[in-house]
Order: C-alpha cells, then sequence, then structure tokens
C-alpha cells in the first residue's frame, strides 16, 4: 500500500513538529548518559572485596614475624631466648649499709618462676650489702644461671649472677669477708662463689644455692642468706637438663629481675 502523501498545506507544519520530537528523544538520551557514566567511578568496594584487602593485608603484616623460643623439654619454665653477654658489667661497689634492725629479703623472679632469699645481714655485713647494691643497681637482670651442678647425676649447686654467662665475669671489684666458721652449706643455702685461687670469703657477683642435702665444701665462701621462699623453683631449675661437659643448662634460666625489699623485725 502506498504511503500518504502530506498536503501542499499542511507539510510544513508535520515536518517541524517531527523534528521537535527526534530533537527532545536525543536531549533525553544525552541527559542519561553522564550519569551512568558517573555512577561506576565512585561505587564502594563490595563486601567481598573489602574482606580480600585486608586479608592481603594482613598477610604482608605477618611476613616478617620470628618464631617464639622454644624449650627442648617440659621443664616447666617458660621460653626465652638466651640473652647476650652484659656489654659493661662493672659497677662500682655500694657503701650503703644494711640495717640489722629490718629483715631484708631479695626477690629474684626467673622464667622459671620465683625465688624469695632472706639475707643473713648479721653474719655477712658486707657481702649482704655488696648482693643488695649489685640488684639496687639492677645488675643481675637480664643474666642468667650459668651453672647446674649435679655429679653422678646428684643435685649439688645452682649457680647464677655472672655478666658473661660463662662462669668467669664479675662486677669489676671484690669483697672479702670470711663466712662464720660453723657454716655448713646445707640446702637452699645461698653463698657468693669465687676461684680456687682467692682467698676465703672473696665475692664478686656471682651466687650459688645449694641443692644437696649438703654440700661438702669447707667454709671458704661467702654467706647470702637462705632460701625461704620459692623451694619447689629452686628445684624446677635443679632439674633442667644440661651439657654434662660444662654443666650449663641446654636451655637458658634467665633471671629477669632481683628486688631487695624490707620489713621491721
Amino acid at each position: 500500500m502506498p504511503c500518504p502523501q502530506p498536503s501542499s498545506a499542511g507539510g510544513a507544519s508535520d515536518y517541524a513538529l517531527a523534528t521537535v520530537r527526534h530533537a527532545l528523544v536525543l536531549i533525553v538520551i544525552l541527559l542519561g548518559a553522564p550519569a551512568v557514566v558517573a555512577c561506576g567511578k565512585d561505587e564502594e568496594p563490595t563486601a567481598d572485596e573489602t574482606a580480600t584487602m585486608t586479608a592481603g593485608a594482613g598477610a604482608t603484616a605477618t611476613t616478617a614475624t620470628t618464631a617464639a623460643p622454644q624449650r627442648s623439654t617440659r621443664d616447666g619454665c617458660r621460653p626465652v631466648a638466651a640473652p647476650a653477654p652484659a656489654a659493661d658489667p662493672a659497677r662500682r661497689r655500694s657503701r650503703q649499709r644494711l640495717s640489722r634492725k629490718r629483715r631484708y629479703t631479695a626477690v629474684v623472679r626467673t622464667n622459671c618462676g620465683t625465688i624469695e632469699i632472706r639475707l643473713d645481714v648479721r653474719r655477712a655485713p658486707k657481702t649482704t650489702a655488696s648482693f643488695a647494691g649489685l640488684a639496687r643497681n639492677k645488675f643481675y637482670d637480664g643474666l642468667t644461671f650459668h651453672r647446674i651442678a649435679k655429679p653422678g647425676g646428684n643435685d649439688y649447686v645452682i649457680q647464677g649472677g655472672d655478666p658473661l654467662g660463662t662462669g668467669n665475669g664479675g662486677p669489676g671489684y671484690a669483697v672479702v669477708e670470711a663466712p662464720p666458721a660453723n657454716l655448713k652449706y646445707r640446702r637452699y643455702v645461698v653463698a657468693m662463689a669465687k676461684t680456687e685461687t682467692e682467698q676465703p670469703g672473696t665475692s664478686g657477683s656471682q651466687f650459688f644455692i645449694v641443692t644437696a642435702a649438703e654440700a661438702p665444701l669447707d667454709p671458704d665462701y661467702a654467706l647470702v642468706g637462705k632460701v625461704v621462699g620459692g623451694q619447689s623453683v629452686v628445684r624446677r631449675i635443679a632439674a633442667v637438663p644440661t651439657d654434662p661437659a660444662t654443666e650449663m643448662p641446654i636451655d637458658p634460666v634467665v633471671i629477669s629481675s632481683v628486688r631487695v625489699r624490707s620489713a621491721r623485725r
């Protein structure tokens, strides 16, 4: 069927109306287009995308973590890293005296537990004053029990307080005070270590705690006092496995701090 032809009178009007309609449609299309483009630019990440980014950041943050210290046996001690030898262990000897009218207790905190030592100020005033002075200056903090002696598998002593961790270090000075002539080194007695060539009663910073029923020692080692708390901790340290050739513990026994508290008698 042939298309109708506009009359000469209304053709111009119909053509103008059609042109206006096309223009309106084009305007609507053009106005709608920028809105679609803008919608994509500011879109927030989805929950899954956020979770992915968070997981990725966390994985990066934990890449540099180091393995925690481990103990080779279940000995009841907390795993800790072995400390480095003290860079400058030298100290000046404390001149502060301890009052005989007060009771002094050294609180020794370790990764195996806490030990309390009653200082025998009356029988060893110089030795206990030196020990307390070192504790007051935080000399013992971060040192170790470097020797656990158990000859033939029998308890003997545990020894600590060496800034080098080898048995050869000290505070850079020595105190000499002869121990009581009748002193017996029975279990839980605390005394100062010395070399065989040093005179009786010589002490620096190294001390030992007797773990045998009675150590067969002559009264040559300066008296510090006696363990009055944490005896189970002493036994725990004494049971730590050692290298038989050196008597050093296989896993470190670290002294985190030694603090001396006092009270009226």
